[in-house]
């Protein structure tokens, strides 16, 4: 599924927002790949996919980090169980990490940028969810 299409990413931004994809009560598991083409300058680039449970807040469940360099990068989460109270953040979840044990009833991207990044650089993020 596509959680964030080619985006292409020039001024810095703040909190911008992918679509909203609802999700089957029968997913358990979400493998997420977000892709980062590297033009030239800029600073960071940090894209948050998050879930929520019908119309609640938003929480962060992964964390993807690029500075200035190409990358793909790989996270995933399960819904199968949580060991521990997690903290809810709101793109404040650490770099490059993930949230084991939280899967909504939907999930977005949020990302925000520094810098002034030119060339084409992009940023897309696509998810597979798993039963």
């Amino acid at each position: 599924m596509m959680l964030l299409p080619s985006t292409a990413i020039a001024a810095g931004v703040a909190n911008q927002l992918g679509a909203a994809i609802p999700l089957r009560r029968t997913v358990r598991h979400l493998v997420v790949e977000a892709t980062f083409a590297y033009g030239a300058g800029g600073t960071t680039v940090k894209a948050w996919v998050q879930t929520r449970v019908v119309g609640a807040t938003w929480r962060d469940i992964m964390c993807f980090a690029f500075t200035t360099a190409a990358a793909k990068k790989w996270l995933a989460v399960s819904a199968l169980s949580i060991t521990a109270a997690v903290a809810a953040s709101d793109a404040a979840l650490a770099d490059d990490t993930a949230v084991a044990g939280l899967l909504g009833d939907e999930i977005r991207v949020k990302y925000t940028t520094t810098g002034t990044y030119t060339g084409a650089t992009t940023l897309t993020v696509v998810g597979q969810v798993k039963e």
